[in-house]
């Protein structure tokens, strides 16, 4: 059952009806002496009055009582007296109200200028909370926040604990897709402005992860904002968590006005900050999380690549009173097949280094950070997430397609999905991850991103990038097979995806 808007009658209303419905007797009846005549007339009117009020009243009654029954829900929708405010005055929107997961009561805003009254918007929502939405008709565009000075009331979605976010499929929407214009965010680096950079095709921007079993809530920057007042929130890795994070702040700066947000960078910390929010949006430099001779966030283009495994305070001390840490790390050893572990420490000048497998040093690695985290991240206030695998797209051959260069002039994503697909991921190291941070005392959202983004051959920055702080020339782009990169991607583009799983969990926190 549906319950109604309540309507509410003002006392000057009543009164003035009232009082035309009073009669007194004219004088040329009082002089004829039909005095006791005229007052029965007038009691008699006034009754009719009376009578003809009640049972409009009753009227109203039955109808409440047909739609709104006596057994009320158990929380109350809102105040009965909210008032709802329409940017430009539009006066065609539609107030839903969504009672539980299947009951929405939708009502018409009065007032309308629009013949077509009856039209209305269902919302579901997968929240037992009760919520209030007024969607407004504003013509399209990306599927964020405008950054627009009014505010919209919109329903909260919250995707059920239970659902696996990352088994789908990739669908094709230009209408909500992308999530931001990549010539609106002013924060984006040179290595990811693929459109800047001279790429042709842009439908890479337009495509969509839709879950099997439930879908993913719309991003909404404002929101996401208020979840951050006063906090910070911290990617810390490789250059792929930069790639995440330069994602996130576009993601959000829209809703921001210009005086109100700045970038900074000291040492292996990059820091943009929300002034209005007390926020920030932070990237820390620690390609092994561990330290290593790589550390260096400016210069770290070294082969001979060296790591100390149990060694994390360095690091770790830059971590502590974060509410929001993403971690991730794996494109970095991924050059040689055996890890050089340091004898010693880099303070003291050691040289001495030995090799093992892999998998072997990942799992010491990650075993120093689970530690780390499990005695310092209060797990009362920081919400901890650790991303997978982002895989690389070096040969053409591992999608059926023998004619392409590594990832260059891929236009489209590997759509079926039913396709054994092995695009050269270590799953050894993905199974290490996915242990550890099952194991740990603390609790770590493992997010999956791995396989849906195998599927992404399209969204790399391929020729259309930076290679050692330089522009690639039209010379380097007529050789992709040099100088392709196939790792990172181009932003609006993938890592935004990666950022909506990201916004479905932190939103669904109390």
């Amino acid at each position: 059952m549906q319950p109604p808007l309540r309507r509410k009658f003002s006392p000057p209303f009543f009164s003035a009806a009232s009082t035309s419905f009073s009669m007194k007797p004219t004088t040329a009846a009082a002089a004829a002496g039909g005095g006791r005549k005229s007052g029965n007339l007038s009691v008699f009117v006034v009754a009719m009055s009376i009578f003809i009020f009640g049972c409009f009243m009753y009227n109203e009654d039955v109808k409440s009582i047909a739609e709104y029954p006596f057994t009320r829900p158990t929380q109350e929708v809102q105040e009965n007296e909210t008032d709802f405010n329409f940017a430009g005055g539009d006066q065609n929107a539609a107030v839903s109200v969504v009672v539980n997961s299947r009951t929405v009561v939708e009502t018409e805003v009065e007032g309308s200028s629009s013949d077509d009254d009856d039209q209305k918007q269902e919302v579901k929502s997968t929240d037992p909370e009760i919520e209030t939405n007024v969607e407004e008709n504003n013509g399209g565009g990306g599927g964020g926040d405008d950054g627009g000075d009014d505010e919209e009331e919109e329903i909260i979605e919250h995707p059920a604990e239970d659902c696996d976010f990352f088994t789908g499929e990739w669908v094709f929407d230009n209408v909500t897709h992308p999530l931001y214009r990549e010539n609106e965010c002013e924060f984006l680096t040179a290595q990811v402005t693929c459109m800047k950079n001279g790429r042709r095709d842009s439908l890479y921007q337009n495509w969509r992860w839709q879950p099997r079993d439930c879908s993913l809530p719309k991003f909404k920057a404002r929101l996401m904002l208020e979840k951050m007042r006063n906090k910070r929130l911290m990617f810390v890795g490789d250059s792929l968590n930069r790639n995440q994070w330069e994602s996130m702040i576009c993601l959000l700066q829209s809703a921001v006005p210009r005086g109100s947000k700045s970038l900074s960078k000291t040492g292996s910390l990059s820091v943009f900050k929300i002034q209005d929010y007390n926020a920030t949006v932070e990237f820390y430099w620690a390609p092994f999380l561990v330290e290593s001779n790589s550390d260096d966030p400016d210069m770290h283009s070294i082969l001979n690549r060296i790591i100390m495994p149990e060694s994390i305070e360095k690091h770790g001390r830059n971590w502590k009173n974060v509410d929001y840490l993403v971690f991730n790390t794996y494109i970095w050893w991924m050059n040689t097949a055996a890890m050089k572990i340091l004898r010693g420490s880099f303070d003291e000048g050691v040289t001495e280094f030995e090799e093992i497998p892999r998998p072997v040093a990942y799992e010491r690695v990650l075993t120093t950070w689970s530690n780390w985290v499990d005695r310092n991240v209060d797990r009362n206030r920081t919400q901890v997430f650790f991303m997978s695998m982002s895989p690389l797209h070096i040969k053409s051959l591992d999608w059926n397609n023998p004619d392409g260069i590594k990832c260059a002039k891929e236009t489209a994503p590997i759509l079926n999905t039913s396709m054994p697909l092995n695009v050269g991921t270590d799953r050894r190291l993905f199974a290490v991850a996915a242990n550890v941070t099952k194991s740990m005392k603390m609790s770590v959202s493992f997010m999956n991103i791995t396989a849906l983004s195998e599927y992404r051959k399209d969204a790399h920055t391929s020729v259309h990038t930076i290679r050692q702080g330089k522009m690639v020339t039209p010379e380097q782009q007529a050789d992709p097979a040099t100088y392709a990169d196939c790792i990172h991607w181009c932003l609006p583009g993938l890592p935004d995806t990666w950022n909506e799983f990201l916004y479905a969990r932190i939103i669904s926190r109390p």
